[in-house]
């Protein structure tokens, strides 16, 4: 992936550890999107788990040329760092007025690393309108640990976004939030492409951190979202101080004393 690209700030990682995702709205170039449809009706090759960048996807390969798009190489490196594997990719497809939708869900959630974490990346090559169903996801809900779909009982949570976005729109999704895809009810075939990256570096300041005293940092990682309420999502944040102390590398960091309070173990040996 390109070493030029722009990283992401302080604040727009600790925007990611709240909500869940990153999204770039069409910073793929149309020549790109104009190519993708077909080359997903074609088929991408499957890649063995694990499979470093460069041998997954070959140097000119439609999904290489993605992944160097700076904006996207940029935020990729802020994230999951240089040299990422492919975990697996896959090209989703949602019929003309097919008439279902996806259960919410969980990707792996069987995964409980609370230091650590994979990156997916979901490219959308058209437009997705409301009609068209687009991709429903919980922001802030990555952290709230479930099994799978274990939340595919629920229809409808507050707080919930469906995805609706210009062609080349490409959104990083933290692995565990929960999202699932809408109902198509228009007329047009609505793709995604979706890659997940597991990191080969430990995920610590991988970003631009020039402004990593930046008082919107904490406030970011402060932030409550509708689906929970207020004393369960200390919860959240909690969990966001020691994720943000793992990816910063420290482990004073704490907003209202609260990571502080429960780390508190008098008279113990470290």
């Amino acid at each position: 992936m390109a070493t030029t690209a722009p990283l992401l700030t302080s604040v727009e990682v600790a925007r990611f550890v709240a909500h869940g995702f990153h999204r770039m709205d069409a910073v793929v170039p149309d020549e790109l999107n104009a190519q993708a449809i077909g080359v997903f009706d074609a088929g991408v090759p499957e890649v063995p788990y694990g499979t470093p960048v460069k041998r997954a996807f070959e140097e000119g390969s439609f999904a290489r040329r993605l992944l160097d798009v700076p904006e996207v190489a940029g935020a990729l490196r802020s994230l999951v760092g240089p040299d990422p594997t492919v975990d697996h990719h896959a090209v989703h497809v949602r019929e003309p007025h097919e008439g279902s939708a996806q259960p919410l869900h969980g990707d792996a959630i069987i995964d409980t690393r609370m230091d650590a974490f994979d990156v997916q990346l979901m490219y959308y090559p058209q437009e997705v309108t409301g009609t068209m169903g687009g991709t429903l996801s919980v922001p802030g809900s990555h952290l709230r640990r479930t099994n799978e779909s274990d939340t595919g009982r629920y229809q409808n949570l507050r707080g919930q976004t469906r995805l609706t976005c210009p062609p080349g729109t490409v959104v990083l999704l933290h692995h565990g939030i929960w999202h699932g895809g809408r109902r198509n009810d228009s007329d047009v075939r609505r793709y995604m492409f979706k890659i997940r990256f597991n990191p080969t570096v430990p995920q610590v300041r991988l970003w631009d951190t020039a402004d990593l005293d930046d008082p919107r940092v904490p406030q970011e990682l402060s932030r409550f979202f509708p689906w929970c309420e207020h004393a369960t999502g200390r919860l959240e944040v909690y969990n966001r101080i020691r994720l943000w102390r793992a990816m910063t590398g420290d482990a004073s960091f704490d907003i209202d004393y609260w990571a502080t309070r429960v780390a508190n173990r008098p008279g113990r040996a470290a």
